[in-house]
């Protein structure tokens, strides 16, 4: 570079930290009375709106770009009617207030904080988001930022008539991190939208943790989902990373894949689950790896469809059933050698390579029987029961179809992630 640029260079510099004219520059205001809504007529782009403790007239539009800030017990409340807070220009904060009381009409997603899609790169952190239909509203804004928020949603309504803590459409480039989601329907629910980060959040007393619908190449990644009906619902998503997330006494499912494809799932804790740790369903070129299922009624429950994923290296530890499946087509369950490990499996490994000596078949013709007929579960001591046992161990042939595991692990692999305190506590 020659001393013509070099000098050029510097001046750009000193402008650009010398910012704008005297005139135009950024301001910090500091509110006295409750009308926010005036105050942010009045400001300047740029302008720093501070809050002290107090109720502010919620109801507002930011139409520039600001930063509202606020101090503990600064309080922004709607009227009943719309979003409490509408975000219409890019480059926004909304930071440390408590925000509640919008509308509730579903239909118009009537949120705590609504961002439009003309908000890029807006910023919403350190916020107590509570009593709204929607906590937060993400409608086709690019590179948002939702960081450590407390959102819990109004809940005295029918569950399926709730809002979301978040309700994330057509949204790119988001990153939602460590925010604590309650009440409500859904934690996040994110639609149509491809490229986000969901990162280290807390999940209770919701229908689903997270549910995702037609957003490709998302992350959901160390994620703790407690008491939910679902965990995590993931569906007609492709090329996602479900990366060491913890779902602890959830209800239905830990972790349901519906017709997704092409995702890596692994060093995931499903532990607990009344139903099944994880439902594959028409979902296929999926690596399931390195997670652990346990205490589950069923460990995995995958149906026919479901071909071409790969499977290995996870542990099935003490759920009633490890896996459930009911077609007649056989799976193969390991990957160069290495399978998965089964609790009460009683098998031997004389050469001490820590791989049992004998594939493992973790459903019989017992399990199909009564899958089929419940009310077989009667008969399971019976003489004819017997008979099929004895007669499945003396021809293998005669085994159902689905997984057989060619190099079932010895040993259990240690927890891919702990569990936190506060999530064995809450469960």
């Amino acid at each position: 570079m020659g001393p013509r640029a070099k000098w050029f260079s510097l001046v750009v510099a000193l402008v650009a930290m010398a910012g704008l004219p005297e005139g135009a520059r950024a301001s910090t205001h500091i509110l006295t009375n409750g009308d926010l809504r005036s105050a942010i007529a009045a400001a300047a782009p740029g302008d720093v709106l501070h809050l002290p403790p107090g109720v502010y007239d919620g109801q507002v539009v930011i139409d520039k770009p600001l930063v509202v800030e606020g101090e503990p017990g600064a309080v922004v409340e709607g009227t009943g009617t719309g979003s409490v807070i509408r975000i219409e220009a890019a480059g926004v904060t909304v930071r440390g207030l408590t925000i509640r009381k919008s509308g509730i009409v579903g239909a118009d997603i009537d949120a705590g904080i609504y961002v439009d899609q003309k908000a890029d790169d807006a910023l919403i952190e350190n916020n107590r988001i509570e009593d709204n239909l929607f906590g937060i509203a993400l409608h086709g804004s690019r590179n948002v930022r939702v960081l450590s928020n407390r959102i819990r949603n109004a809940s005295e309504v029918w569950l399926n008539e709730r809002g979301d803590g978040m309700h994330v459409w057509s949204t790119k480039g988001a990153l939602i991190e460590g925010n604590t989601f309650e009440a409500g329907r859904d934690g996040i629910f994110i639609t149509s939208a491809n490229g986000n980060i969901i990162r280290a959040n807390r999940f209770h007393g919701v229908r689903f943790a997270v549910h995702y619908m037609w957003a490709n190449r998302n992350e959901i990644t160390d994620n703790v989902s407690v008491g939910n009906h679902v965990g995590y619902a993931l569906m007609y998503s492709d090329g996602l990373k479900v990366l060491r997330n913890v779902s602890i006494n959830d209800e239905q499912h830990g972790l349901m894949f519906h017709t997704s494809h092409k995702s890596d799932v692994a060093f995931n804790v499903v532990k607990g689950t009344h139903d099944k740790g994880a439902f594959i369903y028409t979902a296929t070129g999926n690596t399931i790896h390195d997670n652990r299922f346990e205490g589950c009624g069923i460990g995995m429950h995958f149906s026919g469809g479901s071909e071409s994923n790969t499977l290995h290296g996870n542990a099935f530890v003490d759920n009633k059933t490890q896996v459930k499946y009911t077609g007649t087509v056989f799976y193969e369950w390991s990957k160069g050698g290495r399978g998965n490990f089964w609790s009460g499996n009683p098998a031997f490994d004389l050469n001490g390579d820590r791989v049992a000596d004998v594939a493992y078949r973790p459903n019989t013709l017992m399990d199909v029987v009564v899958w089929k007929y419940p009310l077989a579960k009667l008969l399971l001591s019976s003489p004819a029961m017997e008979t099929l046992r004895y007669a499945q161990a003396r021809f293998p042939a005669l085994y159902p179809g689905g997984v057989v595991d060619s190099f079932p692990l010895m040993e259990s692999p240690v927890s891919p992630v702990a569990i936190p305190t506060w999530a064995e506590d809450r469960s």
